[in-house]
């Protein structure tokens, strides 16, 4: 196998390849790379045997073959080459070595054999469907802050991707939960998604999907089993094992009749709930919200380090509540909004608060209080 390839476009396929690969293995061949290289294209896979990742990049190929690498020496031997080099591979399979070539510099990689290398048993789709990747990212980035890490609770370790009804029709919808909070995101149902099971895509692909989702004129086209699912655009496929298990019903969680409403500005409401949480005991983090007509003080009550108060002029008119959350949690949903406002309905200062952007449902998220 022999191949010139452009140092950008190399380092970009051997990026997302070497992501994947597990850093600490007890299967040698799983910190490689397979490189197969024929007609006018190069493909680099690399695979935890969860996770699977293919990518397709342009280049001379001088001789067709294949040879596996480390990923992870790939990845730093181009990452230091410098721009616009031509980079150039060359298998020496007899000796073991591949050979890479740029300008003055020459390395020496020890390489195994490509039959080792374990390829991810094809699935039978049951739904296709393909979506621009802004919708994609959207669904993905709005909900993963709410994936569990807790492993006993494995189901939740993912985001739960699934058609539901919305309030306008079919959606396809994500869902993520720890338990303490929850994201519930919906975007209109694309074409051939009717009837797609739904998987829980674990935590890890969600990491890796979000590299195929920054082009904006993208379409991603999705694939669907029930125990696998994949991403591809014309030049990446990604193809992971879904979580095993049941997402629990989620819509019981989701409170329906609180009418106590509060709007406020996110941006500064998101500055606020930090400042005031510098001097919040990092085991608790916990924020005490106090709303009157019109006036929201938020305040922390440390007792080894201090205090702290900030007010906000809000729009509020119902009775005055005092509610407590984990300034944690409470940052982390306000960075969620796109808009300028955030909704947050409250029912008492026990029960789980809902929050929203304006008056669009199609991103809700859920928090339980803290005792304050």
């Amino acid at each position: 196998m022999k191949f010139s390839i452009e140092r950008a476009t190399l380092l970009k396929a051997v990026a997302q390849a070497q992501s994947v690969v597990e850093r600490r293995n007890t299967i040698p061949i799983l910190a490689n790379v397979l490189i197969e290289a024929e007609g006018s294209g190069v493909s680099f896979r690399a695979t935890d045997l969860d996770i699977e990742v293919v990518d397709k990049a342009v280049a001379h190929v001088d001789r067709a073959g294949a040879t596996t690498v480390s990923a992870v020496m790939l990845h730093e031997i181009v990452r230091k080459l410098p721009d616009g080099a031509l980079v150039t591979l060359t298998d020496e399979a007899t000796q073991g070595r591949l050979v890479i070539n740029a300008g003055r510099s020459t390395f020496n990689l020890a390489t195994l054999p490509r039959e080792d290398f374990p390829v991810m048993a094809s699935s039978e789709y049951v739904s296709n469907f393909s979506a621009p990747a802004p919708v994609l990212r959207r669904l993905f980035d709005k909900a993963k802050f709410a994936i569990s890490t807790e492993e006993t609770r494995y189901y939740l370790n993912g985001v739960y991707m699934h058609t539901a009804q919305g309030e306008g029709g079919p959606v396809l919808r994500c869902v993520a939960t720890d338990g303490h909070r929850l994201a519930r995101i919906d975007a209109p149902l694309p074409e051939g998604a009717q009837g797609m099971p739904g998987v829980i895509v674990p935590r890890k692909t969600v990491g890796e999907l979000r590299k195929l989702l920054d082009d904006d004129e993208a379409q991603i086209a999705v694939s669907v089993s029930e125990t696998k699912v994949r991403f591809a655009t014309p030049g990446v496929t990604l193809t992971s094992k879904v979580i095993d298990g049941t997402f629990p019903d989620y819509t019981r969680v989701i409170p329906t009749a609180n009418s106590r409403r509060l709007e406020v500005d996110a941006g500064d409401f998101a500055k606020a709930v930090d400042r005031v949480a510098t001097v919040s005991s990092e085991r608790s983090r916990a924020v005490k919200l106090s709303l009157d007509e019109d006036r929201l003080v938020l305040s922390v009550n440390a007792p080894d380090s201090g205090a702290a108060e900030e007010e906000l002029v809000v729009a509020y008119g119902d009775e005055r509540l005092e509610i407590g959350f984990n300034a944690k949690y409470l940052l982390e949903i306000a960075s969620q909004v796109d808009r300028e406002n955030a909704v947050f309905l409250f029912n008492s200062s026990g029960d789980p608060t809902l929050m929203r952007e304006g008056n669009d449902n199609s991103a809700v998220y859920v928090v339980m209080p803290m005792r304050v």
